[in-house]
């Protein structure tokens, strides 16, 4: 099962909402990491093996394409619009159960939510 570290712009209910579904979830706030750089936020990620969940979707598009270009690796990225919370909640369950740690590494993923693209 994939671990996920939810970015500083990730509300708090999204952790708790994928926590009573059995998913081992931490978030910036809880690791103490608020304000680094969003690079030192995916580096913390991959260094616990977790994929990071975030809404900055430019700055961590871009970072992916970095990391690829120079040979570096990233235990995966999410990133979505900002959208309800049920809406996220529900598009992370399905995205979850199909992907799986090893298929998520060195992979950028767009969270699909129906009806909101």
């Amino acid at each position: 099962m994939i671990k996920l570290y939810l970015d500083e712009d990730v509300p708090e209910a999204i952790a708790k909402a994928l926590r009573l579904r059995g998913y081992d979830v931490t978030t910036v706030r809880e690791a103490g990491r608020k304000a680094l750089t969003d690079i030192d936020q995916l580096n913390y990620a991959s260094s616990e093996n977790r994929v990071i969940f975030s809404f900055n979707v430019a700055d961590f598009n871009k970072i992916h394409t970095d990391f690829i270009e120079k040979g570096l690796s990233h235990s995966g990225i999410i990133l979505s619009k900002q959208l309800p919370i049920g809406a996220i909640v529900k598009a992370l369950l399905k995205l979850l159960s199909d992907i799986t740690s090893e298929k998520a590494k060195n992979n950028i993923f767009w969270l699909s939510v129906q009806g909101k693209e």
